[in-house]
């Protein structure tokens, strides 16, 4: 009687543990590259052989900075260095040339060849006064303008004030110091009205 006592014991001690096995063998797991639930039907064989994905590294390609955005000037830049300089006078007439501009490249009052001065350099602009040299018209006293020659003139352009709301050299003068000429504030020519006085 013990015997077959001891023997449903050990039956069903046996039976308890083959459930138990299975019972691990077969609980569910979490694939935790996708997230779903994997059923485990058997015991889990782990590999000991390395994979050729793990044997290779993995190569990162360097990342290149992004450039930075180029700055916009905004709408209410100050206003650039050219267009805060004083002009010369004032156009004041049709045809004529080089005023109304800062640092003309050369001046023609639209007449004879003695109101025209060409390839004018300036050395300074912006001050009490500007000065430059150029080429203009030479002609002698006694002479006709058919007579004259082309030399080099210092220009200078003064009184600083406005000049149809912008401020501007309203008289300019040139001369010529190879001559024996020099500079004669009385003498110019009115850069806003055109008036010429004594040049």
């Amino acid at each position: 009687m013990r015997s077959a006592v001891r023997r449903a014991t050990v039956a069903t001690t046996a039976l308890g543990a083959a459930l138990l096995l299975a019972a691990c063998n077969s609980t569910d797991s979490t694939d935790t590259a996708t997230g779903s639930t994997v059923a485990n039907s058997g015991p889990t064989t782990v590999s000991t052989a390395p994979s050729a994905a793990a044997s290779t590294p993995t190569r990162v390609a360097p990342t290149t900075p992004s450039a930075a955005p180029t700055p916009t000037a905004p709408a209410h830049a100050v206003p650039t260095t050219a267009a805060a300089l004083p002009v010369l006078g004032a156009l004041w007439a049709p045809g004529v040339q080089g005023y109304g501009r800062a640092r003309p490249a050369g001046l023609s009052n639209n007449g004879d060849p003695t109101g025209i001065v060409t390839d004018l350099r300036w050395s300074s602009w912006g001050g009490a006064r500007a000065d430059g040299t150029g080429t203009a018209e030479y002609v002698a006293a006694g002479q006709s303008v058919a007579q004259g020659s082309a030399q080099q003139a210092t220009v200078v352009a003064f009184d600083l004030g406005t000049c149809d709301g912008r401020t501007a050299y309203r008289a300019i003068e040139w001369y010529f110091p190879g001559k024996g000429q020099h500079f004669d504030p009385t003498r110019y020519f009115d850069a806003c009205t055109g008036q010429d006085h004594g040049m």
